[in-house]
């Protein structure tokens, strides 16, 4: 196993690029396994999710070829219909092999996903519409197993009850080769949700909003070959972005776009954080005392649930109380323990919301009272040195940026966890000027 060491105390300096998003790059995967033709697919990060990905299709005879950081997929035949257990385990977005499996083979046996631990995240919403496109779905607890079949989908209309990323993906995949027209109401709005249907588009099929929460599929017979370039990554664009500015640094990030990330633009602004738009990125840099706010979390457009752990850190350095209020899903602040570990001055609570059952994204049955959906951050602190352990990919990255600002020299085990979501990032930390070195846990 790998730990990171960080000196904190170094002023992070230069220019930076980041890598394709995550969250494209895995469903532009599965979107290529639904033609027999050739996909290839640019700015592919090179992350643990991506390679497990690839294994799961090489598994079911998919034939995937890697060229540096371009991938090209050719799914002449797929020769299996299960994905393997102990891989699926590992990445969350193997769920959605749903949909080229039923949409080709006709049946699928999908693991109840893994990934990150965040909450319960069920996948119900998700299975809800599958059934809906005409596919008989069975969860077996004794195997852990979705076991899901079809006769030929068939368009359909379906309405999320709450809002759902992957789902909403997942049912733009099964409706893609359906049969008719399928309306999904309540969609996602998330930009990488757009990318994907830029992809399936290319590929031939015939995907459109219809408003921001209404997207309209017509089915096709068959799609074709496509080449795609995934964007930058913007939650790596807030990572290295926060990075700059709580080490009183002057980081440029290339190829950012404002558009991506205006809300967090926005939280910016009101904390009296530096950052400059510029024709080819954007430069963050340390401009002056930091301001508390308050952060809500919820899906697009508003602020990601994905960016309030790094955040947080940099809340510890505004003068004053900022709060953090997540509602996307009911169990994500175990990153605070660490932060406090560190000299973090943080206290968690439970806010009084009006109507729990429409404010939150998450199910609440999936609620626990020992769960609390918002904190409180004291600042400024003055963050010291610790031996930590990453939980979850983003929580990861929040420990190495409190790190990067601590006194003295700190350990940071469970950094695989970091792997699945960053290529490079000790490397990447370095150049800018980090004290940061990846070692093995017995050769520090």
């Amino acid at each position: 196993m790998d730990k990171f060491i960080v000196q904190g105390g170094k002023v992070l300096k230069g220019t930076t690029i980041v890598s394709g998003s995550k969250n494209v790059a895995l469903k532009a995967l599965v979107a290529a396994c639904l033609t027999k033709e050739k996909v290839v697919i640019e700015n592919i990060p090179h992350i643990s999710d991506f390679f497990v990905m690839v294994e799961i299709m090489r598994d079911l005879g998919i034939s995937v070829e890697i060229v540096d950081h371009k991938v090209i997929v050719e799914a002449k035949e797929i020769t299996k219909h299960q994905i393997p257990l102990d891989k699926a385990a590992l990445a969350r977005t193997s769920s959605m092999f749903i949909a080229p499996l039923l949409a080709r083979v006709g049946e699928a046996i999908i693991p109840n996903p893994g990934g990150c631990r965040l909450g319960a995240r069920p996948i119900d919403r998700t299975i809800k519409g599958v059934r809906k496109l005409n596919a008989k779905v069975v969860y077996y607890s004794e195997d852990g197993y979705f076991h899901a079949t079809t006769k030929g989908l068939k368009g359909s209309n379906y309405k999320f009850d709450k809002n759902t990323h992957t789902g909403t993906e997942t049912l733009i995949l099964l409706s893609t080769l359906a049969k008719g027209k399928t309306i999904l109401e309540n969609a996602a709005e998330e930009p990488e949700i757009d990318e994907l249907i830029g992809l399936l588009n290319l590929m031939g099929a015939k995907i459109k909003r219809n408003g921001k929460r209404r997207i309209e599929i017509t089915g096709v017979s068959k799609l074709h070959s496509a080449k795609f370039k995934i964007q930058p990554d913007r939650n790596e664009i807030i990572t290295f972005a926060i990075a700059a500015i709580i080490t009183k640094g002057d980081v440029f990030i290339k190829d950012a776009k404002k558009v991506a990330i205006k809300e967090f633009l926005q939280k910016l602004d009101e904390v009296n954080a530096g950052y400059e738009i510029k024709k080819d990125g954007i430069r963050f840099f340390y401009k002056g005392e930091l301001l508390p706010t308050e952060v809500i979390t919820s899906s697009y457009p508003g602020f990601m649930t994905d960016w309030q752990a790094p955040f947080a850190v940099l809340m510890t350095r505004a003068q004053g109380v900022s709060t953090i209020h997540e509602t996307v899903f009911e169990n994500k602040f175990g990153y605070v323990r660490d932060l406090k570990r560190m000299g973090a001055k943080i206290e968690s609570f439970r806010p009084q919301v009006k109507n729990p059952s429409s404010f939150y994204n998450f199910n609440l049955s999936d609620d626990k009272p020992s769960y609390f959906h918002a904190i409180k951050i004291y600042g400024p602190s003055s963050l010291h040195n610790a031996v930590v352990t990453t939980i979850d990919i983003r929580a990861g990255a929040a420990i190495v940026l409190a790190a990067l600002i601590a006194k003295g020299r700190s350990s940071i085990f469970g950094i695989e966890k970091l792997d699945r979501g960053y290529e490079s990032f000790a490397k990447r930390l370095t150049n800018l000027g980090a004290s940061i070195k990846r070692v093995k846990e017995e050769n520090e």
